[in-house]
């Protein structure tokens, strides 16, 4: 592990326009679990699938179902950045990071100072009443009961991408065009399973690819360098 260390080492000195591409992994380190792993959100027993529960018809025809499940499970006031998220702010105000695209909806990017990110799936912390547009933080989310309702009486809803609904566009773009611009790509803490987020890696043109994860992923064969790792304990090795 120590000569990989040295040669991601050397990829980020010789690189000087990184793009960051994550995924559950990379919040784990936090305290917050991941959905795919075999001890994940969606290997455990419910009622009803988790895909299920979280997905756009479901939340408008069990609203106060999703809500309860939503509560429990997608909301952590606990969770701090962990060295990983820190180390890609610290990238980003020397000049060296370009962007963070990240398949999570935590905000730990943003809390550990980074600007330039694409939420690929939203985020926990904007709610929007679906009638008027009234904005709420997930904190008065997680205070409510039931069926969270704006002052106008409309429904609070997520910015959250659920099942059956799409990315969005200007975020898609936004995240294209930087891993389009990237001399070097650090794919991590994620399984490239989840379309079409795994796709986006195809855009990439430039000289290094490499990959941080605990498990194998259908990308290893194509990357620079693969290491078998946490996220935070090998970034925060680098300079």
């Amino acid at each position: 592990m120590e000569d990989k260390i040295t040669v991601l080492k050397e990829f980020a000195q010789e690189c000087g326009k990184i793009v960051f591409f994550g995924g559950a992994g990379v919040s784990t380190e936090s305290g917050i679990p991941d959905f795919r792993s075999q001890d994940g959100l969606y290997h455990m027993q419910y009622a009803v699938p988790p895909e299920t529960i979280l997905s756009s018809g479901y939340f408008y025809s069990h609203t106060e179902d999703f809500y309860r499940f939503y509560r429990e499970k997608m909301l952590c006031f606990t969770a701090k950045p962990n060295a990983a998220h820190k180390k890609l702010a610290e990238w980003e105000r020397s000049g060296k990071l370009l962007a963070v695209v990240t398949q999570n909806i935590d905000g730990l990017h943003q809390t550990a100072g980074s600007k330039n990110v694409y939420e690929l799936h939203g985020s926990v912390h904007r709610n929007r009443c679906l009638q008027c547009g009234k904005a709420y933080s997930a904190e008065t989310i997680g205070r409510t009961q039931g069926i969270p309702r704006c002052a106008c009486g409309g429904l609070i809803k997520p910015d959250v991408v659920l099942y059956g609904e799409p990315l969005d566009e200007k975020v898609v773009q936004g995240a294209l065009n930087a891993i389009g611009r990237a001399d070097m790509l650090i794919v991590a803490g994620t399984s490239l399973t989840v379309y079409p987020a795994a796709g986006f890696l195809r855009y990439f043109r430039g000289k290094r690819l490499v990959l941080i994860n605990r498990s194998e992923t259908p990308l290893d064969g194509s990357c620079d360098l693969v290491l078998r790792a946490n996220v935070g304990e090998v970034l925060s090795q680098i300079d």
